[in-house]
């Protein structure tokens, strides 16, 4: 079992969304998706990144810009960096995630895509509304679900819990429950690790 907490959001987890699909079908491994919001995380644990978007090192911005086109090339997705809303209020797309459950997938890659590929504003209704659309989902019933109480409570509860588990951004991902990782480029020690299990499973 693959854990994949998550906020759309985030550049890096735009590119491990995409990347960390075929490793888990490469061994077999079921992905639990986990909404969050990265912003409340930053808040409670890691207000250094506020601090460093605020004055940020030029040599490291600069590079960290070509680093992310590079990783993006490599993944054959297209990126924006910085998009021209940055950073941005994923919380009615999280909390669409949330109640969406086991039918996300489509609606956070979309959602990945009109943010990180597209540059389009997904804090607005009418964005979400065209996601909606384009991956059948009732834009009606999604705007009534994510003012559901409930759904509010669970991006809350798993924003606390990755916290509560030692995660202090997005991407963060868990391999046999107890096993952290942190970021896109940790993808080749992610399938080491698959690969362990799979040896002593055999």
């Amino acid at each position: 079992m693959i854990e994949f907490f998550f906020d759309c959001s985030s550049p890096w987890t735009y590119l491990a969304f995409h990347n960390i699909q075929p490793i888990a079908k490469e061994f077999g491994a079921e992905i639990s998706w986990r909404p969050i919001l990265v912003g409340g995380i930053f808040n409670s644990v890691n207000p250094s990144v506020y601090a460093s978007r605020e004055a940020p090192v030029p040599l490291k911005a600069r590079y960290q810009k070509k680093d992310l086109a590079d990783w993006a090339r490599s993944a054959g997705l297209a990126i924006k960096m910085p998009p021209t809303v940055f950073p941005v209020n994923s919380v009615k797309a999280m909390r669409g995630c949330i109640w969406l459950d086991k039918d996300m997938l489509p609606f956070a890659r979309a959602v990945f895509e009109a943010y990180w590929g597209a540059d389009k504003d997904i804090s607005k209704d009418d964005v979400l509304t065209e996601i909606c659309k384009s991956v059948g989902v009732d834009p009606q019933a999604f705007f009534a679900g994510i003012s559901d109480q409930a759904i509010k409570d669970q991006l809350k509860a798993n924003t606390d819990e990755v916290m509560a588990r030692g995660g202090f951004g997005s991407p963060t991902i868990f391999v046999g429950k107890t096993d952290m990782y942190f970021g896109n480029d940790r993808m080749p020690l992610i399938r080491e690790a698959l690969a362990r299990l799979k040896a002593q499973a055999a």
